[in-house]
């Protein structure tokens, strides 16, 4: 069972990654979907989407829930019906949950150069910051932004968040793997604990709310 790697956050907080290294046929084994999700799972035309969706199923079976704990509202945010919150992200060959009694986010990224062409649509006030990094630095720290953001982004979960305009990451130390965020949306500013792990060419970010406001 490649479970990649399991972080315990706090006592009530847990990250748990798992490497795809299985067919979508062994990954079907021993899970049984919901009708709803079945549905989702035939209609993927990407083998790759398949078994990332179905290593998420065995990460959630890792911490003791099936796909019949789990539940999506509008905006297609999961939840868990035992009232935990939850995250999902699954990128290339790994995928990702946390598990918390708070609100959380997760993003897994593969380290590629192409993020440099799309950063203007997320680069906001980090724009001097990311502009200071050398060429070899550049792709870790823009797949760290981005991951921060997509992390942020599944936590808050409104409609109309922007990237650029609304989310905003503190400039942080690669040697350091911690950072903050903030979202400042219709009038109101939260902050957010970023930590990001670098793995096999792939970067995982995730977020929590600022501990000292708890």
């Amino acid at each position: 069972m490649p479970l990649y790697k399991t972080i315990t956050i706090d006592q009530n907080t847990n990250l748990l990654i798992w490497k795809i290294e299985e067919s979508y046929e062994s990954l079907c084994e021993g899970i049984e979907l919901t009708d709803h999700c079945q549905n989702r799972v035939d209609n993927m035309k990407s083998e790759m989407h398949r078994r990332g969706f179905m290593s998420i199923r065995h990460l959630l079976a890792v911490v003791g829930y099936t796909d019949h704990d789990l539940y999506y509202d509008d905006f297609g945010k999961p939840y868990l019906k035992d009232g935990k919150e939850i995250s999902i992200t699954h990128s290339y060959e790994f995928s990702g949950i946390i598990i918390s009694d708070r609100p959380v986010g997760i993003d897994i990224e593969k380290q590629r150069d192409k993020i440099d062409r799309i950063a203007h649509k997320f680069i906001g006030s980090e724009d001097e910051f990311v502009a200071k990094q050398d060429r070899e630095c550049r792709t870790r720290v823009l797949t760290v932004v981005w991951g921060a953001k997509e992390s942020l982004y599944k936590l808050y979960a409104t409609a109309g968040l922007s990237f650029e305009q609304h989310i905003h990451i503190v400039p942080f130390d690669l040697k350091v793997p911690f950072t903050a965020g903030s979202i400042s949306y219709n009038n109101n500013i939260s902050h957010y604990d970023i930590t990001f792990i670098e793995f096999e060419g792939f970067t995982c970010v995730y977020a929590l709310p600022y501990a000292s406001l708890m």
